[in-house]
């Protein structure tokens, strides 16, 4: 008898683990939900973190979260499932979405656009994470400098953000955020770059190239530190502990979200984390920058003309090391290792807080309305 309920047991929580249809199941409709792209395990296990120690504060009596993506995607989200199982995270969930989705309907209706309304009009807000090139070819641009690895993903980020804020490739079509202008949209490096695309903008395939005439790891890292946004050293010297990296300090612009919306002191050049090769080139019209590199070249931050709660950084802020001493690591090869965490002064660290301090408020007004 006891291992007939083992059997009956294992096999519930396999269907439990790999059924991936959140938004088509009987979901309870008194909670709220926030939306994850790219649920990847720790993407999962970044938000869990953050949740944990307060950093993103929102309400565990109303607020989930569901994580969403593409079934084109090559990353197996089976993982993401085990890890939620696994880590006993209840306030996880994830959604699959199956149908079409070619690079030609990205900018229309299309077979996904009925999942995006229906995600859209069942969440106060959705964040995008970072991750490896867009094709140029979804900003009109030949293929110089980029490295698409998993074209699924970007085809399904790109399309549902243009769903959500419509875009100058389609000027005719009306976006969702039209229906609720409160509904955050937020993301970090890629997720950044992915919003301006979507909207209408361009990128700088790679910065060292483009921007600085440098072709190679070795003259890389002699343009100035405080504007190198990875770390190119270990790609020359050999040891474990470089990092892939660079911690650098930002400048805010004229823009009032920085100060007056995330109640920030507007002198303030926070030291960030990055780790990018590429930009925003052409700003799509529906933004206005909030931040820029210390030489101002890269565009930092943006937000939305229109929709108070859509903005977003080139930067991450949502990497754990940054909130806790782990691993001591360097830069460059004369450095003494340090944590990620010990990088940061107590100014940055506050204008890190703060930043989580303003998505958790969005959050939690959403919520509530």
């Amino acid at each position: 008898m006891k291992r007939f309920f083992l059997l009956i047991t294992v096999t519930f929580l396999s269907v439990s683990l790999f059924s991936q249809d959140f938004f088509r199941s009987d979901f309870s409709k008194d909670k709220k939900y926030v939306i994850l792209a790219n649920p990847t395990a720790d993407n999962i296990g970044v938000v869990s973190f953050l949740l944990h120690n307060g950093i993103l504060n929102t309400d565990d009596g109303i607020i989930d979260f569901v994580g969403v993506y593409h079934s084109s995607q090559k990353y197996d989200f089976n993982q993401s499932a085990e890890y939620i199982a696994a880590n006993g995270l209840t306030r996880f969930h994830l959604y699959e979405v199956n149908a079409p989705l070619s690079e030609e309907m990205i900018y229309k209706q299309n077979a996904c656009s009925d999942d995006f309304r229906k995600m859209f009009r069942n969440s106060v807000g959705i964040i995008f994470f970072g991750g490896q090139d867009i094709p140029p070819a979804l900003y009109g641009q030949e293929n110089w400098y980029s490295e698409t690895t998993d074209p699924g993903r970007h085809y399904f980020e790109v399309s549902f953000l243009f769903h959500l804020l419509g875009s100058t490739r389609n000027a005719a079509y009306r976006p969702l955020l039209e229906e609720n202008p409160g509904y955050m949209v937020t993301g970090f490096c890629l997720g950044l770059q992915s919003m301006n695309v979507a909207a209408g903008g361009t990128l700088w395939q790679d910065i060292p190239a483009q921007l600085y005439e440098s072709t190679k790891p070795e003259t890389h890292v002699l343009i100035d530190r405080k504007n190198l946004h990875r770390n190119y050293w270990q790609n020359i010297r050999e040891g474990n502990d470089f990092m892939g990296i660079n911690m650098h300090p930002v400048r805010f612009t004229e823009s009032m979200f920085f100060g007056k919306t995330v109640k920030v002191s507007r002198k303030m050049q926070p030291v960030v984390y990055s780790s990018h090769h590429q930009a925003i080139n052409d700003l799509a019209p529906v933004f206005e920058v909030t931040a820029r590199s210390d030489d101002g070249k890269i565009i930092e931050g943006i937000v939305h003309r229109k929709y108070p709660n859509v903005f977003s950084v080139q930067f991450h802020p949502e990497v754990s090391a940054l909130y806790e001493d782990r691993a001591p690591v360097r830069f460059a090869p004369d450095d003494k290792p340090a944590t990620l965490h010990s990088m940061l002064d107590k100014k940055s660290l506050k204008f890190h807080l703060k930043y989580w301090g303003h998505i958790s408020d969005v959050i939690d007004k959403g919520s509530r309305e």
